[in-house]
């Protein structure tokens, strides 16, 4: 068995060992069973990569394994991985490791809510290692389906809306993605789905690139929370139960922002050259529009969601830059806005937890009664707001500075544009960190308020662990990403 299986196998075995626990210390011995070997998988993976690598293996994609599914239309269960595939994979396993943590104590219905939330991971992972254009877009509608269930029965407030808003939207958003799939087979007159071979032949005529191109980023795009289709993440995020936001922001967005570069990018390069520029002008909307709207947010989760839309902006915004340091800024955003929206969202799920509010204007003094939770809330927001040392500085810097290097009024203009969320970011973090941690606590449950339990602090040190070291120890991952965007903006190069 190809070693990739195993991120698609053990989800399989934890939904059947879910399925037949009885119990709910049962359920959680699975579900960190499960969560920890995914973990170590990926981080052995990891280690393989970059031992291959070494080695002087500089094969696009490593670890390939091709089964054939249905002969009529070519599709396959082909996988392989490269950097990129490789950090997402890592990124994956962290969120869902904390997340396990994080729902730790989540009632009722909990072996129902843990088998739909490992469904959503077993698609995420098969995704990131699928190279099939009908297997990825498989995985990636598994993927989808369980955020219905798990925001309309576990979530809180208007949680059927935020449900059905978010499905009907990223179905939408599929349909276009189903479309620009089959254009992309059909149009290359390739017998086969694989995308590195598709690639290979580029043979698809300019005027369908036209066509699809479109179609393939705005269906990836939706779900990287393009403006203007990006209003059912606020809404989605703020209704979904915690470890469901931090898979949703942390993992699920990243799909659009990959989908984007490794299919419409790498596929149909000229249409992307020619097209870029309407894109760059709705992803610069986003990165701006999300940061302003945050400013104006009361609610915590909103004021996350909001600062989604600006961070998932800019992982489009460098895509489109077709330069090797945006594309290797790009994936390094990815990287850390997972890991530092997934703390955010987790710090807030345990203050709504403790106060039962988020409402910025009823929480006051937070510091004095649970120091642990607000330390961890203000290095989350030092990390949002770019701060050196942390994850947030190395991926926005590398973006702009590869953002730049495009040497022409219209891209200089918008990176500019851009750079302005960095200090509106700033006003609204800080205004934030200073208005719920510090002062006197007026909760009306603040007599009953206590600290972090042990599985949160697990959760929690989990992500600052990581968001600080990809901070400060950047160069090994930005290397490894580096080399495997190369192949990709080489064919983007006019």
């Amino acid at each position: 068995m190809n070693f990739l299986s195993i991120f698609v196998l053990i989800p399989l075995l934890m939904l059947a060992g879910l399925w037949a626990a009885r119990g709910i210390k049962a359920i959680r011995g699975v579900m960190v069973t499960g969560a920890s070997a995914l973990l170590i998988a990926s981080v052995v993976l990891t280690f393989l990569y970059l031992g291959e690598r070494s080695t002087g293996n500089t094969a696009e994609m490593l670890f390939r394994a091709d089964t054939l599914w249905y002969a009529p239309l070519h599709i396959s269960y082909s996988v392989g991985v490269d950097g990129i595939s490789v950090a997402m994979l890592l990124l994956s396993a962290v969120i869902v490791f904390t997340g396990t943590f994080a729902s730790w104590r989540l009632q009722p219905l909990t072996k129902e809510y843990f088998l739909w939330f490992t469904l959503l991971s077993m698609g995420v992972f098969g995704f990131f290692i699928s190279v099939d254009l009908f297997t990825m877009f498989m995985f990636y509608e598994i993927a989808l389906i369980p955020m219905y269930l798990l925001i309309g029965v576990w979530g809180s407030g208007r949680k059927e809306y935020a449900a059905m808003k978010l499905t009907l939207m990223l179905m939408g958003g599929s349909a276009f993605l189903l479309i620009g799939i089959l254009g992309i087979y059909f149009g290359s007159g390739a017998t086969t789905m694989n995308l590195l071979e598709i690639a290979q032949l580029h043979n698809i005529p300019f005027a369908q690139q036209c066509i699809w191109f479109p179609l393939t980023f705005l269906g990836f795009g939706v779900l990287g929370a393009l403006f203007p289709f990006h209003t059912w993440s606020p809404d989605g995020h703020a209704s979904a139960p915690t470890a469901v936001s931090m898979l949703h922001a942390g993992v699920l967005m990243k799909l659009g922002g990959y989908g984007c570069f490794r299919i419409a990018m790498y596929l149909m390069p000229e249409a992307a050259n020619e097209l870029s520029w309407i894109f760059l002008i709705l992803t610069g909307i986003s990165v701006v529009y999300g940061a302003f709207s945050a400013c104006v947010q009361t609610d915590l989760k909103y004021i996350n969601a909001y600062s989604s839309v600006s961070h998932c902006g800019l992982v489009l915004f460098a895509i489109l830059m077709l330069n090797q340091t945006a594309a290797t800024g790009a994936i390094l955003q990815m990287l850390s806005h997972g890991l530092m929206t997934a703390l955010f969202f987790a710090l807030i799920g345990m203050i709504y937890g403790r106060t039962h509010t988020r409402d910025v204007r009823e929480l006051a003094g937070l510091m004095k009664i649970m120091p642990f939770l607000s330390v961890c809330y203000v290095i989350a927001g030092l990390a949002n707001l770019g701060l050196p040392g942390l994850s947030g500085f190395i991926a926005e810097m590398t973006i702009f500075v590869g953002s730049f290097q495009n040497n022409d009024v219209f891209h200089r203009t918008l990176t500019i544009i851009a750079c302005s969320s960095i200090v509106i970011t700033a006003v609204y973090i800080l205004r934030l960190v200073g208005k719920i941690l510090y002062g006197t606590c007026t909760n009306k449950h603040h007599l009953e308020l206590t600290d972090a339990t042990w599985d949160e602090r697990v959760a929690v040190i989990c992500l600052i662990v990581c968001v600080a070291g990809l901070g400060m120890a950047p160069f090994w991952v930005s290397h490894m990403i580096g080399e495997s965007v190369l192949p990709v903006v080489s064919q983007l190069i006019p």
